[in-house]
């Protein structure tokens, strides 16, 4: 069975050749440039659900030449203390900038070092006690989120989100094994099968995401030219 397994994933897996360096960037907290404001807005952008590459990235991309390149918005800790109605004016959803501004006030009284501070936390975030946590306990953090910016953290995991669900339940009906609902229980599961076939967790979850069809082609290969950059 678990050869199987791991011919299944090894199929997948082959369709996405970039995937190695996208994660290594992610797991040096070094995407958007290392910019860990960036990263905060990111994650709370896709925490509601719009489609990550053709609305989350243009967005985050237009607030890092507002906010960020123009020198207003440089650190955590300015972020948690910007005015939420120029916020508005790039991003008009209140619960995402309540998910950026809380995060980054917590993450803020960790460090002055933004990189570090996030990656402590990431560290340090207990998963069977994410509810407790100061970023879980922010309304509009739900696990998914939290797994993302644990991801972004350093740390080597796998977000519960449906398509990353759909996808590896998809290559345990084919393995003949049972499909996983539960989230914390599929997150066991998920880095459990990507250390049985030789991959990271995280290469199995992007992986689910760059592979999926948006017109003719895969995103991997329609959004090459974006990947570098986040």
């Amino acid at each position: 069975m678990t050869s199987l397994l791991k011919k299944i994933v090894d199929s997948y897996m082959q369709k996405a050749p970039e995937l190695k360096e996208f994660c290594d960037r992610c797991l040096r907290t070094e995407r958007w440039g290392r910019s860990v404001v960036l990263m905060i807005v990111d994650a709370a952008f896709t925490s509601i659900g719009l489609n990550y590459f053709t609305t989350i990235v243009p967005k985050v991309e237009e607030f890092n030449r507002r906010f960020v390149e123009s020198g207003r918005v440089r650190s955590l800790r300015e972020l948690a203390e910007a005015d939420l109605e120029e916020l508005m004016s790039v991003w008009r959803n209140k619960r995402s900038w309540a998910v950026a501004k809380g995060a980054a006030s917590h993450l803020s009284t960790l460090s002055n070092d933004d990189r570090k501070a996030l990656r402590d936390w990431a560290r340090n975030a207990k998963l069977d006690k994410w509810r407790e946590d100061p970023v879980g306990r922010i309304k509009g953090v739900g696990l998914v989120t939290l797994q993302y910016l644990r991801m972004m953290g350093g740390v080597d995991t796998v977000m519960p989100d449906k398509i990353v669900k759909r996808v590896i339940n998809e290559i345990l009906v084919k393995a003949g094994l049972k499909p996983v609902n539960n989230d914390m229980e599929f997150i066991k599961k998920a880095e459990e099968i990507a250390l049985t076939c030789g991959y990271r967790p995280i290469e199995l979850c992007w992986m689910t995401w760059l592979i999926q069809p948006e017109g003719r082609l895969m995103r991997v290969e329609k959004y090459s030219s974006i990947l570098s950059k986040i």
